[in-house]
């Protein structure tokens, strides 16, 4: 038979006829055979893409891992060298290392210690500063001082005189006060002038109610030097006399000797008995003064030594005598 011919002949492989016709079931495989292929080629790249970035992650986080930048890893992920699945912030906070606090170089703590070392100094030293410039005498303070008790007179009178005593600490009958107003040169009792306390309160270096505080004790030692002792005792005279009299009134004799001997002196108790009973003295004027004191210090308490023919003031005479009188009855 020819070549087209009937059932007899050679068969056209059916595949072929599907081609040449374009619309038999062979076209279709072929056409779902390329479709599969294509479709696994792009599903290998995306895995072989995705493959590639985590192997590149991990070796970023190992590499990380071995210079100590970030957090160790579990044993488990460093036998099986898996890398754990994280979201992105997760990988992200692994991958970048936390920021670790620098260490100060040797230059720096040198520094700082060098710092805290002149900042403590620099206190120290305004300290020292300020406490030195305090120990100093200064003739501002000083004034300052005085005006406290002043007020605006120049002169501290028996108000101010009264609140300075109390602010150092002694009474004004004491003896101390005598002492003090020796060392000022007062010229009136109950009364110190500008002039005076700028001259004595810079002669004892004190310029504020501590610092003379502090020099009491000095100024009642002066009273156990028999020297400075009897200026003291001079001094008190005129310091308490009044000003247009020469003598001094023997009720204020009497506590001023008592200030002055009566602790001192043994037999000052019967001395003042003798002025006591003795009303024709009114007055004692500096020479009886000055020889009560040299009696006091030279006269036995007995009076055994004691001179009639001496060139003893009457007044000691009669002591004398009235004492005598009194022992014998």
């Amino acid at each position: 038979m020819g070549a087209g011919g009937g059932r007899g002949g050679l068969s056209v492989p059916r595949l072929w006829i599907g081609s040449r016709a374009g619309a038999g079931p062979g076209r279709q495989r072929v056409q779902r055979c390329t479709k599969m292929h294509s479709d696994a080629a792009a599903v290998n790249f995306q895995l072989n893409s995705h493959l590639s970035t985590l192997a590149n992650i991990h070796k970023i986080y190992h590499t990380l891992n071995r210079l100590n930048l970030t957090e160790d890893v579990g044993q488990d992920d460093h036998q099986t060298g898996s890398l754990r699945s994280c979201s992105s912030s997760d990988c992200f906070s692994k991958v970048m290392p936390p920021r670790k606090k620098r260490r100060p170089a040797a230059g720096d703590d040198l520094s700082a210690k060098k710092s805290r070392h002149d900042g403590m100094y620099r206190k120290y030293d305004s300290t020292r500063i300020k406490a030195e410039e305090e120990e100093v005498f200064s003739s501002k303070r000083c004034l300052e001082w005085f005006y406290e008790y002043a007020g605006t007179d120049d002169i501290v009178g028996p108000e101010g005189m009264e609140k300075f005593c109390e602010d150092i600490g002694v009474e004004p009958e004491n003896v101390v006060m005598l002492v003090l107003a020796w060392k000022l040169d007062a010229q009136n009792m109950g009364y110190f002038t500008l002039q005076e306390w700028l001259k004595g309160m810079t002669s004892l270096q004190c310029d504020t109610t501590e610092k003379l505080r502090n020099s009491l004790d000095y100024l009642r030692s002066l009273l156990n030097e028999p020297a400075n002792f009897k200026l003291i005792y001079r001094y008190a005279f005129d310091f308490a006399r009044e000003k247009d009299q020469r003598s001094l009134d023997i009720n204020t004799a009497k506590c001023m000797l008592g200030l002055l001997l009566g602790k001192a002196w043994s037999l000052f108790p019967v001395f003042h008995q003798f002025l006591e009973q003795q009303s024709k003295y009114k007055v004692i004027n500096k020479d009886q003064w000055c020889n009560v004191l040299e009696f006091s210090r030279t006269i036995n308490l007995d009076l055994s030594n004691y001179d009639e023919d001496g060139a003893w003031p009457v007044l000691l005479d009669e002591f004398v005598e009235w004492y005598k009188g009194k022992q014998m009855t």
